[in-house]
């Protein structure tokens, strides 16, 4: 069965997880050619509590944030790869441009984004913090991005 769930499908997970007192860890974001610093990211963040769930941006949001060229990979693409990523226990998608919406909708026990975004910028943070939850950064091991991959393959070939 795949784990890889609608919006209504993952707030009625949600809502089991909290009768079960699973503490549940969000992160979201594009994750658009797949890289080792994503993976290391993923791994943290599962530590931080029993279940994690991924929100990623659709390809219509990409596209909004970082232009008509992206995303490499089509979401399908995506969510397929980070679904079958160990420290993923599910995927979801979300078409803002922001992830408060879903946020709110899901309420966390912890939020989580890269150690590049300071806490009180962090979209969803008041949400959380608001309903008992913690807001956390991860900083990066290593200077991977999709962009500078984009950009190597570009100067290279």
């Amino acid at each position: 069965m795949s784990n890889i769930k609608s919006n209504k499908e993952i707030k009625e997970i949600r809502e089991q997880l909290k009768k079960q007192n699973k503490k549940v860890v969000f992160t979201n974001g594009c994750f658009d050619l797949i890289h080792s610093g994503h993976v290391d990211y993923l791994v943290k963040a599962k530590e931080m509590g029993d279940v994690l769930i991924l929100a990623l941006n659709t390809d219509q949001s990409i596209k909004r944030i970082k232009g008509d060229k992206r995303p490499i990979l089509k979401q399908d693409e995506r969510a397929f790869i980070v679904s079958n990523l160990k420290p993923v226990d599910y995927v979801t998608f979300f078409n803002e441009d922001t992830p408060a919406e879903i946020i709110g909708e899901l309420i966390p026990d912890i939020l989580v984004k890269g150690a590049d975004w300071s806490i009180d910028k962090i979209i969803g943070r008041e949400i959380v913090e608001a309903n008992g939850g913690e807001v956390k950064t991860i900083k990066f091991v290593n200077d991977q991005s999709t962009s500078k991959i984009i950009k190597i393959i570009k100067e290279r070939y």
